[in-house]
């Protein structure tokens, strides 16, 4: 692509570099210069302008967002139409946005002239929601920055719908001391997460806080996913809920997770299916650990200790209000 200032006898059929106000009237950028806009151009005084000219083999800024869009765009993300060099991708139902931040990171640095912004993958979106943007900096892509971007290797953006098949069910156990509210409030507080992802929730019984009972009740449900919260917050492997699940039959994919608020998360597997031991911060909607697990388990994605270890980049959610260390004060 030529881009230069020309004088104006030249600049006939290239593309106007800039803004252009004649008149009152605004000419934008990327406007073809015609025989019409000459002559108006001359008849203000204007001798030389700003253009851009595209040469042979050069991919225009609309086509060249297109392709990337296209190759961009997986299951369940649409591709709008062009306009200003730039390209956006929509979510085309609920879902976990779900790719691998590599690709456009390749992208973005095969050359200057594209810039990719994306939605963090993992994040729960909305149908018609923006996931990501394509922009052409310049108003042509040359071969040898097409050929760059190797566009057929490229791994797509994908939405991952929210799919729950049966209903997750909800264990909850006690001490002496814990009140009536409190189970109630938990049970209130889940079924709205629950219900944000299309789950319902089936309440199962309030036990002692022990490990014999919640084993047998492990072993005797049959829920998809068990969510167990318990009266108190597990802090060791070997500690209540852990110790159940071990009891069960069932195994521990991890104790803690890198996202706060929800550290405190137990993620077990029993006869294929997920069992969560829950934080303390679940009792309140704030969103934390738990909703980044649940969202993945409703979209069928992967949950693993390889997968929640990787859940601490950009796991750093809203303040959790926690007492901050060594009289820090900002």
């Amino acid at each position: 692509m030529n881009f230069s200032e020309r004088p104006i006898g030249e600049c006939q059929g290239a593309l106007l570099a800039h803004s252009l106000l004649l008149g009152g009237e605004r000419h934008a950028k990327g406007e073809v210069v015609t025989a019409a806009l000459l002559e108006k151009a001359m008849a203000h005084g204007v001798r030389t302008l700003w253009v851009a000219r595209l040469e042979a083999g050069d991919l225009g800024e609309a086509e060249a967002a297109l392709a990337i869009g296209g190759a961009l765009a997986g299951q369940g993300v649409r591709v709008a139409d062009p306009a200003l060099g730039r390209v956006h991708l929509h979510a085309a139902h609920d879902g976990l946005l779900a790719f691998d931040p590599a690709t456009v990171h390749r992208l973005n640095a095969a050359s200057d002239s594209v810039a990719i912004a994306t939605l963090p993958p993992g994040t729960p979106v909305v149908a018609g929601a923006l996931v990501a943007s394509i922009k052409i900096v310049p108003y042509a892509l040359a071969p040898a920055e097409v050929a760059a971007l190797r566009l057929a290797e490229v791994r797509p953006i994908a939405v991952a719908p929210f799919a729950v098949s049966g209903q997750p069910w909800l264990l909850q156990t006690r001490l002496p001391e814990t009140a009536e509210k409190l189970l109630r409030k938990t049970v209130e507080t889940m079924t709205a997460r629950l219900a944000r992802l299309g789950a319902t929730l089936a309440e199962g019984p309030v036990l002692t806080h022990a490990v014999a009972p919640l084993a047998e009740a492990l072993r005797r449900a049959e829920a998809p996913l068990l969510l167990v919260a318990g009266a108190t917050v597990t802090s060791d492997r070997r500690d209540v809920i852990p110790a159940a699940i071990l009891a069960a039959g069932g195994e521990i994919v991890r104790v803690g997770m890198p996202v706060d608020p929800g550290n405190m998360l137990v993620v077990g597997r029993l006869a294929g299916r997920l069992v969560l031991g829950l934080p303390g911060c679940v009792r309140g909607p704030k969103r934390n650990g738990l909703d980044l697990v649940l969202e993945h388990w409703a979209a069928g994605q992967e949950i693993s200790a390889r997968s929640l270890a990787r859940m601490g980049v950009g796991g750093l959610l809203e303040e959790s209000g926690h007492p901050v260390p060594w009289g820090w004060s900002g």
